[in-house]
């Protein structure tokens, strides 16, 4: 069954968010866009490349009225060491959710059971909750977070246009499709 529409499911966590220990919750994503970004480990390797490459493009994100949600394993406790040792990590004004009980991920289907931590997931969520887009990618791959801002431009632009879709590699402003019997085989 494909998780693609499908609503979040309920969870809470408890976040380490410009300096302090939040409560976020599946209705915290609510009324708005929001990215799910999970990573196996704070105090890694690829992890913290990531985090920072969301860092750096994070002002781009909020100014589409998207929230990131970064998630590990870890606790807030380990999230706010990491921050308060790491100069990539300090970069990061987006909240970074504790997932100890490991129910987000298996809620998300990115939990790595024997080692109780998570895939490289990333999931696009809507403002009514429901999945747009999933990647996941193995330990050892990286994502790209320009990649990344593209998709959700393009998951905003086809939820405004309905009737309409963004061909591969739509770049915002880029001519969309209206599907249509007129275009069966001639793309």
């Amino acid at each position: 069954m494909s998780i693609i529409n499908s609503q979040i499911k309920p969870f809470a966590s408890k976040a380490f968010h410009n300096g302090q220990f939040i409560d976020v919750t599946d209705q915290t994503l609510l009324g708005k866009w929001s990215v799910v970004f999970f990573y196996p480990a704070d105090f890694t390797f690829v992890c913290p490349t990531e985090l920072g490459d969301l860092a750096d493009l994070y002002p781009q994100f909020r100014d589409l009225g998207v929230e990131i949600y970064s998630v590990s394993t870890d606790t807030h406790f380990t999230h706010k060491a990491w921050h308060d040792t790491s100069d990539t990590i300090k970069k990061i004004k987006y909240p970074m959710l504790a997932d100890p009980t490991h129910l987000i991920a298996r809620n998300f289907g990115v939990l790595i059971e024997e080692a109780g931590l998570a895939d490289r997931g990333t999931f696009v969520i809507d403002p009514q909750g429901k999945i747009q887009i999933v990647e996941i990618n193995a330990g050892g791959v990286g994502r790209d977070a320009a990649e990344l801002l593209r998709k959700v431009k393009a998951a905003q632009y086809v939820a405004a246009h309905p009737g309409e879709v963004c061909p591969a590699k739509w770049q915002e402003g880029d001519a969309t499709l209206a599907p249509s019997l007129d275009l069966v085989g001639k793309i």
